[in-house]
């Protein structure tokens, strides 16, 4: 009786994944292929949360900017803005309906010869991410159909919606009454010299090697301000919020003792008053167009007159 339960479940298992690994093989016993949509160029029109907005509470904004083809059932073309081309890509089976492209997964949830829908996902150790990370619906249109049905262009689908300007409006006028609140500005602070003692440098922390994209440049915005002729040397590394009217408000000192953290926050925000707002003309950040508190990480350095 052992013997037959134990024959049965090795058979059982044998026959899944004999046929789990026709489908990876043959694209027929999957839920679809991608056979009648080959050789149509789409364009993203529009990349959501699942909520319906671009938006997230941090000011994290989806956006879209992908130009695909498929060239075959197993390649995938994407367009790279730094090569200028369609580059091809393996487009790997996963399970479900998930497949791998470009070092990214996707799950298929609509296919058509007008539209794609693909959901974004975040693998780990072959598990689906259920978080935020995995919360993005990707939403194309065939060129064909842009221009001859909708009579538009990408460029204009792409636009924000009345929606994610509401959303924004009520996260601003939120953060706005508590200069210890912000979110991440899509058009960053500005730091405009007034004087030549004194420039703005900020940095940049893309790298594409490790999924940094232009998206950290204004999630988590980093300057560096050098002040000539200060009253003595002098350089902290601080984080601030910048409010919706170019206040800098300090509200970490990096680098600095926990005993010490008080005093060196009262020296530094002297110096944001003194030396910042004197020298620079602050404009706060904005998102679509709409000032906000946003926080920076700000690198102070003063070099004092050398006596001779």
């Amino acid at each position: 009786m052992i013997k037959n339960t134990l024959y049965f479940f090795f058979t059982a298992l044998l026959l899944s994944a004999c046929k789990f690994g026709s489908k990876t093989s043959d694209p027929t016993l999957r839920d679809f292929t991608f056979e009648p949509v080959k050789g149509i160029r789409y364009e993203e029109v529009k990349r959501r949360f699942k909520n319906g907005l671009s938006f997230n509470e941090e000011g994290f904004m989806q956006k879209p900017s992908w130009i695909i083809e498929v060239a075959k059932e197993d390649t995938m073309m994407a367009w790279s803005p730094q090569k200028k081309i369609m580059q091809k890509f393996y487009m790997q089976y996963d399970h479900g309906n998930v497949y791998n492209f470009a070092a990214e997964f996707f799950k298929v949830k609509h296919i058509s010869k007008d539209s794609l829908v693909f959901q974004r996902i975040q693998v780990d150790g072959k598990v689906i991410a259920a978080d935020v990370r995995s919360d993005v619906n990707m939403t194309f249109y065939a060129q064909s159909y842009i221009k001859n049905k909708l009579k538009t262009t990408a460029k204009e689908l792409q636009k924000p919606t009345k929606t994610d300007t509401v959303f924004i409006e009520k996260r601003a006028a939120k953060v706005n009454l508590n200069s210890d609140s912000a979110f991440a500005a899509t058009d960053p602070v500005q730091f405009i010299p007034k004087s030549k003692i004194a420039r703005v440098e900020k940095i940049s922390t893309v790298d594409r090697a490790n999924n940094r994209t232009e998206a950290y440049d204004y999630m988590f915005p980093q300057y560096i301000i050098r002040i000539d002729r200060a009253y003595k040397d002098f350089a902290y590394q601080v984080a601030a919020v910048v409010d919706f009217q170019g206040g800098i408000h300090v509200k970490t000192v990096y680098n600095v003792l926990p005993e010490n953290a008080e005093a060196k926050k009262k020296v530094a925000q002297g110096i944001a008053d003194i030396y910042v707002r004197n020298l620079f003309n602050v404009a706060p950040g904005t998102t679509l167009g709409i000032p906000h508190n946003s926080e920076i990480t700000l690198t102070i350095i003063g070099k004092a007159i050398k006596k001779p």
